[in-house]
């Protein structure tokens, strides 16, 4: 095993991911702002479930999303 072949896909997993959540979820926000979805609320929860297929390894984050 590479160290730094490692690292280096492990982050351009992590940037992806990263750039493609955030804009799904700003656009989530978005619309249910605009279809008056959100009145009264400050937040959403939020989780996201990571799996590493056949190595038996989960992990989870549960959060809020503050918007207001």
């Amino acid at each position: 095993m590479n160290d730094e072949t490692l690292n280096l896909s492990v982050r351009k997993f992590l940037k992806r991911f990263g750039v493609e959540a955030q804009r799904t979820i700003e656009d989530a926000i978005r619309q249910a702002d605009a279809a008056g979805q959100l009145e009264g609320r400050t937040a959403v929860s939020a989780s996201v479930n990571l799996e590493l297929a056949g190595l038996d390894t989960r992990f989870e984050l549960k959060d809020e999303i503050g918007f207001k």
